[in-house]
Parts: C-alpha cells; structure tokens; sequence
C-alpha cells in the first residue's frame, strides 16, 4: 500500500547554500500528529515502526498512494479514488496518534500560500478568527509571526471578520514542512496512546457485560496485544453468551487489527464445584479456575498478564480479599485496569466505546449459573485451598483446556476457527 516507514530529519540551511524550496505540486495531504511517541528517546524508532504498521493494516484496502514520516508527523497522500471519511473513521482508532487535519498542499510562495488561506476562509462565514502558522522548518525565510500578521491582514480585508486569539469562531492553520505547506481548519483527535503491538501481549477474560471489554481496550491504549478467553456454560446454558463475546471482539478488532478468541466450556467445573464445596466459596472458586485457565492460555501465547474488568467493591467477588484470594491462583501478573472506577464512568465509556448496546443484549452468562444465595465477600486464601483439597484442580483445569473452541479474527473483519 505504502513504503516502510522512513525517517526524515529536518536539516537547517546555512549561509554558503541557497534558499531551499520543495518542488510540490499542489494537492492534498492528511497530516497525522503523534501524540506521547514523541517523548520517547531511544527507543522512539521501535515505536515509531510499530505505528507505521498499525496505520497501514488500519488502511488496508483504501486509496493511499504514500506515506512519509518526519520526527513529529506523518504525512498520508490518498489516492485518486480515496474515501475522506473511511480515512477519518479508520485514523480515529489507531493508538499513538494524537491529532490529524486533511490538508491543501502548497509550495513554499508567500503569494501562494496567502491566496490558499483565502481561498480557504472564503468557503463560509465567520465573525471572528485566528491564524496559527507552525514552521518546523526554518529554512522557510519568513517567521511564524510574520506570517502570521501578513495573512491574517489580508484575512480580515477579505472578510471583515475580526480576530480574536483567545476564542475564535475559525482557526485557519498553516504548518510549513520540508515537504510543503500544508493548509488546514481541522485538527480531528486521535485515540493517544501506544500503539498497539508495543508492550507484549495480555489475555483478557472477556465475559460478554460492560466491564470487560472497555477493560480490555484501556489494554490496548498503552500498546498491548490482546488475546481474549470467554468461559461460557453449555450445555447448562443456551449459547448466547458466546454470540455476544464473538460481537464484543469483532468490535475490539477495529482497534488491534488482529485478535483471538478463546471459548472455554465451563459449565462442568461448575457442576463439580457445586458438588464438593461450600456454597459461600463458589464464586471465588470460579474465578479461581478462569485465572488458571486463562493462565494457562497465556503461556501457550507468550502472553505476559492478565487482564479483567473487575471493580474495586461492585460486586461480592470483587472486595480486596477476594480479589487477593483469586490472584493467589496465578503466577503471572492480573491487570485491571477498572480497578478504581465507578460503574457509571465505566457505562459511559462503553458507549464511547460502542460495545455497551452489545453488553447489555440479553444473554446467560456463566456467572449466573449455580450462584449461592450469600457469597463470602471475605475470604481468605487457607479457606480456598481447603475447598480445593475436595477437587481434582489439575484435571478440571485439564478439562477446561481440552473444550476450548478458538476463533480468529483480522481486519478487515473475517473469521476462521482453528
């Protein structure tokens, strides 16, 4: 689609060179920003080689005819035939990026860019206004500040609109590069982040409510690859839950471009537990064999922690002692990233999300499966290994592995079980 990433430093002209000036031919450009990359210091061109693939897989399939990288920015020529809005939509959920304008590109004139920035204003009405010119080449002769009063004079002839630095109705851009100048109104936000693919890769227990999967993407926002495992009760229970984890991951794809699914059949260590154990300890025993399932998951995946939706007090297994109880079951890291969050703040974030119509879709979730009346909200790790003396642990976790269906996934979105 395009080139490997490449990049270009910024030279400074000096006294024995002539002026320089890019040789561009006016057209149109989406300048991307990046966002916290650029406080990295030896490690940025990993970073930055990671984010050059993630864009071209979030791209894959549109008009773009190429690709190039300054220290700060990325500048995406689309094709003839390129779709604007595909671009913005697709743009909007890579991580790593900051912000991104589609932008007129014009050679590096005074007269030229002046009548561009008219051109421009002229589109439609305004009362006030503001110009910002950022040269990050200072080979250009002209001064941001100089360019500043010239076209905003010429601006304001034009228009009879006033200027106003602090609030203005328009903000008419100008970013002078090595490669051009680059006009714009728009600066339409990123996501942020890392990108994803950075920092390793997680398994997150995605069981089909709200809380998982905006767990799961606060994962991917600082850059890690994430492998989902979904516990579901057939044939105890229908298989809706299953449906709603393979909807909940197509949608998550969107922003990784690659996920596995991993649907474990959990309804029979369920039964057995029921049989052996007291009642109270259910829950946390539950818990308990997802995290040594998952775990195991984890390791057949070079998967470094885990990762769950769980909230600080929200509900009986999710007090400090349980909490403590269940990660006594691991040897790897447990990672919640909700761990501080209330549940309002957690829905809201779904629907910006756009998983929460799919959460709450009616389903039969595991959890909901041989629930006690009273479940300990207080238990300790001596009175969990003694309720597992009446369990054959190995062997149920054994039997978890060996149900398992997987699924994967790829973007653009298609489906194949292994």
């Amino acid at each position: 689609m395009f080139p490997s990433v490449t990049l270009h430093p910024m030279t400074q002209a000096t006294s024995d060179t002539k002026p320089y000036a890019p040789d561009v031919k006016e057209h149109t450009a989406v300048v991307v920003r990046l966002g916290e990359i650029t406080l990295k210091k030896k490690n940025r061109p990993m970073f930055i080689r990671q984010l050059g693939r993630n864009i071209r897989t979030a791209l894959k399939g549109l008009s773009i005819r190429d690709a190039d990288w300054t220290p700060q920015r990325i500048v995406i020529t689309p094709g003839p035939n390129s779709d604007w809005e595909e671009i913005r939509d697709r743009l909007q959920r890579v991580f790593g990026l900051r912000n991104f304008s589609l932008c007129r590109v014009l050679p590096w004139d005074e007269d030229t860019i002046r009548e561009g920035v008219l051109e421009m204003a002229a589109k439609d009405r305004f009362e006030s206004f503001r110009i910002t010119v950022q040269r990050s080449d200072k080979r250009y002769p002209s001064t941001s500040q100089e360019m500043e009063r010239d076209i905003g004079a010429a601006v304001k002839a034009a228009s009879g609109a006033r200027v106003d630095l602090t609030n203005p109705e328009r903000t008419l851009q100008v970013e002078i590069m090595p490669s051009g100048a680059y006009l714009h109104t728009e600066r339409i936000d990123g996501p942020g982040g890392l990108p994803v693919g950075v920092s390793g890769r997680v398994v997150a227990l995605l069981s089909g409510g709200i809380d998982s999967p905006v767990a799961a993407w606060r994962t991917m926002s600082r850059g890690c690859q994430v492998t989902f495992v979904h516990f579901q009760s057939f044939p105890y229970l229908d298989a809706s839950s299953r449906d709603k984890a393979i909807a909940l991951t197509k949608q998550l794809t969107q922003w990784q471009y690659k996920s596995r699914l991993h649907v474990c059949s959990f309804g029979d260590i369920q039964h057995k537990i029921v049989a052996a154990c007291p009642p109270p300890l259910r829950v946390v025993l539950y818990r308990r064999f997802m995290v040594r399932i998952a775990q195991a998951i984890a390791e057949r995946e070079h998967a470094e922690a885990l990762v769950t939706g769980e909230s600080l007090g929200q509900v009986a297994s999710q007090t400090l002692s349980n909490m403590a109880t269940i990660d006594q079951s691991a040897t790897i890291p447990i990672l919640r990233p909700l761990v501080g969050r209330d549940k309002e703040a957690i829905i809201n974030e779904a629907k910006e999300l756009g998983t929460y119509e799919t959460s709450i879709e009616p389903d039969q979730d595991c959890c909901t499966l041989f629930v006690p009346r009273n479940p300990a909200t207080h238990s300790t790790v001596d009175q969990l290994l003694a309720a597992e003396e009446a369990l054959d642990v190995d062997a149920l976790v054994a039997d978890g592995l060996d149900s398992i269906e997987t699924l994967n996934f790829s973007w653009p979105l298609e489906r194949a079980g292994d």
